[in-house]
């Protein structure tokens, strides 16, 4: 091999860099790089048309803020009256123009007053109250024997007598106490305390009232009335300042439910008997304390100075102390007075367990449910009471009629 032969020249190696692949027209083309991003240079901005004017920049401060100047105000339509701003205090607001009150017919005021007048001064004289004389008074017909028209008309006359002389006594304890009875939760509803009734009809009403009770001492049996004036003389110190005295207002109250008794018997022409009426004593007794104590639970002791002497204990203990004195001297009476005959006793016993539940219902009412604060309404309304009260009723009436069928 000839050495001095030249060698073939190196083969000089090329990359060639490979097609591109043909693009995809579906696909979406690569975004170019967003930092170096920016408007081509042949795009100019294109001015806003002329009839689009460009809106005036928010002001810095709301306070400053104020309607643009290219914008007007419509005027309200003619058929539209704009309505009147609220006024800023409540206290001001008066009725609309067109929302004019009715005035009242003429005279409709007066006649008004002319209609409430009567029905408040016959409340002054409380009606209510006046079933007490015919529950106490006609208890003189116990020990009557025999009955007769005359026995009733007679014990009716009693009991006008202080029907009247009670509802005067009513309308002069409340002249005395308007001002205190303003106080108190339920009596300032009172007429006279409420202003339903002046003074001045009431001091008129007394008058009538006055002259109807001395008619009635005339016209009746001379020197019969001394219970009715003891009664008035007994109430009139008990307004004058009794009633603030504790025990002593009580005991007053009670007195004239016994006098109540003793102006039937006068009239009747019987005997009082002294278990009778020691229990009458202490049966109006108890209801006089229950009423007390009731006030002393429901307003307090400022509205009726008496109650500064009592206690609720104080009360609670003397309630059922004379609770018991009731019910003894009841079954005394029907052992030792009552005109009961022979076969009648069985019949006396039945009703003793009556009277004693009697006095339980109420000393329940009391303590138990703060009732009695009305002792009418407890004895009348209640239908426990109403029911005993019925039944106890039935045997007396039996007890008593047996005598007098057997004479």
């Amino acid at each position: 091999m000839d050495i001095t032969r030249s060698s073939p020249a190196p083969v000089r190696v090329v990359a060639v860099p490979p097609e591109p692949e043909p693009a995809d027209p579906t696909a979406p083309p690569e975004p170019a790089d967003l930092a170096t991003l920016s408007e081509p240079a042949g795009l100019t901005t294109l001015p806003e048309p002329a009839y689009a004017e460009p809106l005036a920049p928010a002001p810095a401060d709301l306070a400053t803020l104020s309607e643009p100047a290219g914008l007007t105000t419509l005027p309200e339509p003619a058929y539209a009256e704009p309505l009147a701003p609220a006024p800023a205090d409540l206290a001001t607001l008066s009725e609309p123009a067109y929302a004019e009150p009715l005035a009242p017919a003429p005279g409709a005021g007066a006649r008004a007053r002319r209609r409430s007048r009567p029905r408040d001064l016959l409340a002054l004289l409380r009606p209510g109250q006046w079933v007490k004389n015919l529950a106490v008074v006609p208890l003189a017909l116990l020990d009557t024997h025999p009955w007769g028209a005359a026995a009733f008309l007679r014990t009716g006359w009693a009991v006008l007598g202080f029907t009247l002389a009670s509802a005067l006594v009513y309308v002069v304890n409340d002249l005395a106490d308007r001002e205190r009875d303003r106080l108190h939760p339920v009596k300032r509803h009172r007429p006279i305390a409420s202003g339903r009734v002046s003074t001045a009809a009431a001091g008129v009403l007394t008058g009538v009232l006055a002259l109807s009770l001395t008619g009635w001492a005339v016209a009746g049996p001379a020197w019969q009335w001394w219970p009715t004036a003891l009664y008035l003389a007994l109430s009139l110190a008990y307004s004058q300042g009794l009633k603030h005295v504790p025990l002593v207002d009580a005991f007053i109250v009670a007195t004239g439910f016994v006098l109540r008794l003793v102006q039937g018997a006068l009239l009747v022409g019987a005997e009082v008997s002294e278990w009778l009426a020691l229990c009458v004593f202490s049966l109006c007794l108890m209801l006089a304390l229950g009423k007390r104590r009731h006030e002393m639970t429901a307003a307090g002791r400022a509205h009726r100075p008496a109650l500064s002497g009592y206690t609720l204990a104080f009360l609670d203990h003397l309630v059922v102390l004379v609770a018991v004195l009731t019910a003894v001297s009841y079954v005394l009476y029907l052992r030792d007075d009552a005109a009961l005959a022979a076969g009648a006793s069985l019949v006396t016993l039945l009703s003793a367990p009556c009277a004693v539940f009697g006095l339980a219902r109420y000393l329940q009412l009391l303590l138990v449910e703060q009732g009695g604060g009305n002792p009418v309404h407890v004895l009348f309304r209640d239908r426990a009471t109403l029911v005993n009260a019925a039944l106890w009723a039935a045997l007396v009436t039996l007890a008593l009629v047996l005598p007098h069928a057997s004479a």
